[in-house]
């Protein structure tokens, strides 16, 4: 019987799974290496090796009703995308409203993770810490939740470019960049377009003579703003969407999404346009590079290639001389040292993972993993889902699947997923976020129910299906129900528009008529239902008969916020 519970780190990751755990009935032990919560988010003027690392700048790329607690809304005043102080204030507020800080043990690490001789019986765990004043100590748990995190390791590829160890200028990898001030009337080179490597160049663009951003396959880029200035993943994230996604031919959803985007932006022709279709693969969000560009302040270049004594070269063999440093945004490895090496793949020497979460090779399901994927949306609403089911599957009220079985789905899934990423460790990191977090909810038993809704409760339907997928719609019903899920679903647009309210402004021209809105939601479902049983036969007129309609009940949801 699953009682005490180790919880590897005290960030975002840490304190979801101390919360789920004591939602539970469980004994949650929390070792944190550092002297406060937040991890990741929480920023450092001096490097600390292996630990996390952001730049004084960082802005979070989602949006606040997208990224929250699924029981904890984001202050209503707080931005939609915040700077990343406030985003560690909501951390703060959320250990203090929860108690949280009693559970944590500051300035310990954990140095193994072992099973015990008897694990086959017991499924319990060894931990060895060290503690602040250096002394080791050894604990037994019956379940551990792996919460550290994957940017402790930076990857820096510098045996890949011949000449470096004769370059004059610094070579260095993002995790060691704070700001732009270094680099006042220097030549800079950034590698990597990643969210960091582009937030990066923008920046060093500003204060720098010039700044050239080199790219291996370049990107789809996208700004944080949608429709009407709202936040992009509250109206991209939707069911209806993501049905639509389904339903629709791929390569029709794909034209569509890069035709809207090339209206904001000619991607071929500012030299950002990759190989890959727009949908393949995770867009870069940033609302600055296109801007950059056109103002000649940032250049974009091929993939690196070399080092000359003061310069570089890239595969274009386009030469770029006088460079006075070199930005290495190239990712990072994932390093859990303190974990048995048995976990690891012999080949790769990479975690194989049921579900992003359970090593399939342990006889007792009683160690997971937290946050160890990527997908097109908020992290923290999948990690506490995620802990939710673990939770569960460590208590014994869920069961796994056979570890055959477990193996078969992981290797079906990065097969899958390597249409769109041929790097099968990438590919293996992958997951669709509302389905994934579909999945999981359907484990736990408080995934919606849309059809009891829609004769139930049809004005939250409509919130559900055609709204932002919220975390709170997983706390409406079922294990861990929160009696303020309905208000929160039904309440969001509310605290994004609250932020805008600085000055008084002119109110706009009435908007339709609540007899108009009720024809639109109809036919709205009525495209629905009908794209829903003529899924093998659709016809262009209903292609676009249905995106008519999702733009029509968009427009009208935001008139009427």
């Amino acid at each position: 019987m699953v009682r005490r519970v180790a919880v590897v780190g005290g960030g975002s990751s840490g304190l979801a799974c101390v919360k789920t755990c004591l939602d539970e009935g469980l004994e949650p032990v929390c070792f944190e290496s550092s002297d406060d919560i937040g991890g990741l988010w929480r920023f450092k003027e001096s490097l600390e090796p292996q630990r996390s690392s952001i730049y004084r700048s960082l802005v979070v790329n989602t949006s606040k009703e997208m990224m929250c607690f699924s029981d904890f809304p984001m202050p209503a005043d707080y931005p939609n995308y915040m700077h990343h102080s406030q985003l560690l204030q909501y951390y703060r507020l959320y250990a203090e409203h929860f108690h949280l800080l009693r559970y944590i043990n500051f300035q310990t690490t954990v140095r193994t993770v072992t099973q015990r001789p008897d694990f086959s019986v017991s499924g319990q765990w060894d931990v060895v810490t060290i503690n602040k004043d250096g002394e080791e100590e050894r604990h037994v748990f019956d379940a551990v939740l792996v919460c550290s995190g994957q940017y402790t390791h930076p990857s820096l590829p510098l045996s890949d470019f011949p000449g470096h160890e004769t370059f004059s200028g610094r070579c260095f990898h993002s995790w060691e960049y704070k700001d732009a001030d270094a680099y006042r009337g220097k030549k800079v080179v950034v590698v990597g377009i990643g969210n960091s490597g582009a937030d990066i160049a923008v920046e060093i663009s500003r204060s720098a003579t010039k700044t050239f951003l080199s790219t291996r396959k370049g990107t789809w880029v996208m700004g944080r703003m949608s429709t009407n200035g709202l936040p992009l993943d509250m109206t991209v994230l939707t069911r209806f969407n993501l049905i639509l996604s389904r339903l629709l031919p791929f390569s029709v959803v794909n034209w569509a999404a890069e035709r809207d985007l090339r209206h904001r932006c000619d991607h071929q022709l500012y030299g950002l346009k990759p190989a890959h279709r727009l949908l393949q693969r995770k867009l870069l969000i940033n609302d600055d590079l296109p801007g950059r560009i056109l103002q000649g302040a940032l250049i974009m270049r091929a993939n690196l290639k070399g080092f000359l004594e003061s310069g570089v070269i890239f595969e274009d063999n386009t030469v770029e001389e006088d460079i006075d440093a070199v930005i290495f945004c190239t990712g990072y490895k994932i390093n859990f040292s303190f974990l048995p090496p048995s976990l690891y793949e012999e080949t790769h020497g990479e975690l194989t993972l049921y579900k992003r979460v359970f090593p399939p090779s342990l006889q007792h399901p009683t160690l997971a993993i937290m946050g160890l994927f990527q997908t097109k949306g908020p992290i923290m609403p999948v990690v506490e889902m995620q802990a939710r089911w673990t939770v569960r599957v460590f208590s014994g009220l869920n069961r796994l699947p056979s570890p055959e079985k477990m193996l078969e789905v992981i290797e079906s899934e990065r097969k899958r997923n390597m249409e769109s990423y041929t790097c099968p460790r990438q590919a293996a990191l992958q997951v669709d976020y509302i389905s994934y977090l579909d999945f999981m909810a359907k484990e736990v038993g408080v995934r919606p129910n849309l059809l009891l809704l829609l004769v139930t409760d049809p004005v939250l339907w409509l919130k559900l299906l055609f709204g932002p997928c919220t975390p709170y719609q997983f706390r409406l019903s079922g294990p861990g129900r929160w009696d303020g899920a309905r208000h929160a679903v039904l309440t969001q647009w509310k605290r994004v528009v609250q932020p805008f309210k600085t000055r008084p402004a002119p109110e706009p021209e009435p908007g339709p008529s609540v007899l108009l809105s009720v024809c639109l939601l109809s036919i709205g479902a009525s495209v629905l239902t009908a794209l829903i049983l003529s899924k093998d036969k659709l016809s262009p007129v209903l292609q676009r008969t249905a995106r008519y309609c999702e733009e029509q009940l968009v427009s009208w949801t935001n008139q009427t916020l």
